[in-house]
């Protein structure tokens, strides 16, 4: 098998995996479950996968590589603060387009990658709210958003409300990721008081 084959494999397994993990929740599905998702016999899936956490390591890993790398190419080529915390929301919606299932995993259940391959989704996060952090500090240092904002608090608000919208987004219904995330940046940046 090519190293391509096993790639598409990995990845049409992850994606099986992130809608049972969804559907059943991630302690309610077992291997053999996948297996069955994709077509193959659960011995046949360990020639693939080592273990159901390993499949939960690289769910994190494929929601949190793509935001990353977007965020960090923003920054480097300088993108004005609001329109990379546009970006920011944007990019979470999406992925409830792209990858369904993967933003509840993600937010429902890293908690139980084990101990040993928590360690670089973590710095993967840290990283990627440091950056989001970074993006408000540019934002007060150019005179567009206040200069007594609690930055971490700011960006945890900002979370919050993207976030948690898996819980009630759902793609293809009257709002397209885009003008969702149009709507909740404006309420993040103008609150809802009249000017």
């Amino acid at each position: 098998m090519t190293s391509q084959n096993a790639d598409d494999r990995r990845a049409h397994i992850v994606r099986a995996a992130a809608r049972l993990f969804e559907q059943k929740g991630y302690h309610n599905t077992n291997v053999g479950d996948i297996a069955e998702a994709v077509g193959l016999r659960k011995a046949t899936l360990y020639h693939y996968v080592k273990s159901k956490a390993q499949i939960l390591v690289w769910i994190h890993d494929d929601t949190t590589g793509p935001l990353l790398e977007r965020l960090e190419k923003d920054i480097a080529n300088g993108i004005e603060p609001r329109e990379g915390l546009r970006h920011v929301v944007a990019d979470i919606l999406e992925l409830m387009e792209t990858k369904p299932g993967y933003l509840r995993v993600y937010f429902e259940h890293h908690r139980e990658i084990p101990e040993d391959l928590q360690a670089e989704s973590k710095r993967k996060r840290d990283r990627y709210q440091h950056l989001v952090e970074t993006l408000i500090e540019d934002g007060v240092q150019r005179g567009l958003f206040r200069k007594d904002l609690n930055v971490r608090l700011t960006v945890l608000t900002l979370f919050g409300m993207t976030n948690w919208s898996y819980q009630w987004y759902t793609p293809g219904g009257e709002y397209g990721y885009h003008r969702l995330a149009d709507e909740l940046l404006k309420t993040f940046l103008l609150g809802v008081e009249p000017r």
